[in-house]
């Protein structure tokens, strides 16, 4: 049995899982978990799938950009993350999780799609790295054994954003770090349009979203519309047209999109046991940029903060 599997636990009961003929076993409960192209399967991707189409479909990674994102996202110094046991919360493609690889850091990237394939083979070079397949509130790992965790743009695609969050806290050891980053709430008008579209969207083919996705991404490198009309309907202004497409189509495929406060985000880590809890900057600069984000008109824009556990023994919220 490989020694990185020896680290995961049953989801259902914490139970030891033993290897046997390309499956995971609970020596407890006795529940069977395939193992496919060396990936552990604790789920199907569900009402997911789309995210594992879109990672899978396109070529978005960008080392020096997702070096700088990282940074901007987590306040994680890569400099500082060499020896460190971390877990991408929602590992997509796994441009981070190479990033981390390359900085020194043990990496575990867990998704709840199949976009972990994508993840495995951009990170092949990174001995490293590891991946699992798994329903981010139902984690295959042991309460506090990781030294950071961090989510960029995940948990609120789930039917609960908070049950996400307090499943992720709970993998983090006492003194260890976490850092979320999660869609901003939007002025009234910009929900109610952004709604009206996403209600539409979220029942289209993949084939049908993506030729609007891509109609997006032409409108996103338009340089008046992309810094006016993409405050109305989102679409992406990245400079790259397959990050426009893959970001546009990231925003309307998926089957639950919450948005959320600062305020609401901070009262979580503190529910959590957090301390030392501080609210990121956005990534962008400019006097314009930063006001209309304090404002929260920027579509697509983010509410991110970072704590560290209390070392005390405040118990973590239940289930």
């Amino acid at each position: 049995m490989s020694t990185w599997l020896t680290q995961l636990q049953c989801p259902a009961d914490g139970g030891t899982l033993v290897e046997s003929d390309q499956k995971l076993v609970c020596s407890t409960c006795g529940t069977q978990y395939p193992i496919e192209n060396g990936i552990p399967r604790f789920v199907e991707s569900q009402h997911l799938a789309s995210f594992g189409f879109q990672w899978n479909r396109y070529e978005v990674a960008h080392a020096d950009e997702d070096r700088a994102t990282f940074e901007a996202k987590t306040g994680f110094r890569l400099s500082e993350m060499s020896g460190l046991r971390v877990l991408d919360a929602g590992c997509g493609g796994g441009r981070y999780c190479k990033i981390l690889a390359e900085a020194g850091a043990i990496v575990y990237g867990a998704d709840h799609s199949n976009a972990v394939d994508k993840a495995k083979k951009l990170c092949e070079d990174q001995p490293n790295t590891h991946f699992v397949q798994a329903d981010l509130k139902k984690l295959p790992f042991a309460p506090e054994s990781f030294d950071a965790v961090f989510s960029i743009g995940v948990m609120h695609h789930d039917a609960k954003t908070q049950d996400v969050f307090n499943a992720a806290a709970k993998m983090v050891k006492p003194g260890g770090r976490l850092a979320v980053w999660l869609y901003r709430r939007n002025q009234w008008w910009q929900e109610w349009i952004n709604n009206r579209l996403r209600h539409r969207t979220v029942r289209w083919s993949n084939d049908r979203l993506e030729r609007w996705s891509r109609f997006g991404a032409t409108l996103g490198g338009i340089p008046v519309l992309n810094r006016t009309l993409n405050k109305v309907v989102n679409f992406s202004n990245h400079p790259s047209r397959e990050n426009r497409i893959c970001d546009t189509f990231d925003w309307y495929a998926p089957a639950y999109q919450h948005h959320h406060t600062v305020a609401e985000l901070m009262d979580w880590f503190r529910s959590a046991g957090f301390e030392d809890i501080r609210v990121l900057p956005p990534e962008k600069t400019g006097r314009f940029y930063r006001w209309c984000y304090q404002n929260n008109l920027i579509i697509g824009s983010g509410v991110n903060v970072q704590g560290t556990r209390t070392l005390s023994n405040q118990p973590m919220p239940c289930d």
